[in-house]
């Protein structure tokens, strides 16, 4: 993730390998197919609400109690992120959340801080990918906005990851013309 240190957006094209995406995507929709999933809403807490102007994905939260085989070789793999991240950068990073989103067609998540008013406990925000053979006509780019400059278009491809402070880039999720499928999280301190 050289990529961070240059423009403070870190990219892996690989962070999850193919068979982890693979299995992680059937476990996704197997879960969307028994109707686990639920409206994504905007803020925390007591400020929870759904909004369908500013954000229109559905997700599921992941959770070891699940007792998933893929979910947890996922929480593996972030586990050893984490310690490498505390280890060789002093990050603090003491706990995690992840969801799987599901964006249908036609759905997107307006400009916006992954920061809460209430809570700055997330330091890191990332997104891994499951989308195999992405074209660019499917959309559903996620759009970085950097402080007076050129904004920068990611596409969701497979296996790819993107990881970026919380508190310091607004970004979004331009409409989708496919299903777009990813997990969705932050690296948290207290």
């Amino acid at each position: 993730m050289d990529s961070y240190i240059a423009d403070k957006v870190g990219i892996d094209r690989h962070f999850l390998n193919e068979v982890l995406a693979a299995d992680l995507k059937q476990n996704l929709l197997a879960l969307y197919a028994e109707q686990h999933f639920q409206a994504a809403g905007i803020g925390n807490n007591e400020r929870l609400t759904q909004n369908k102007t500013i954000r229109t994905d559905k997700i599921y939260w992941l959770d070891r109690a699940h007792n998933n085989a893929s979910e947890n070789r996922f929480f593996d793999l972030m586990d050893q992120f984490v310690a490498f991240l505390n280890a060789s950068c002093y990050t603090g990073i003491t706990h995690y959340e992840f969801h799987y989103a599901l964006y249908e067609k036609g759905s997107f998540y307006k400009k916006h801080l992954d920061q809460f008013k209430s809570d700055t406990s997330r330091a890191f925000s990332m997104i891994m990918y499951l989308n195999t053979d992405w074209k660019p006509a499917d959309g559903g780019e996620l759009c970085i906005y950097h402080a007076g400059e050129a904004e920068q278009v990611i596409a969701p491809e497979n296996g790819k990851c993107v990881f970026f402070k919380s508190s310091e880039l607004e970004h979004e999720v331009r409409v989708t013309q496919e299903i777009r499928m990813s997990i969705t999280g932050w690296l948290k301190t207290n």
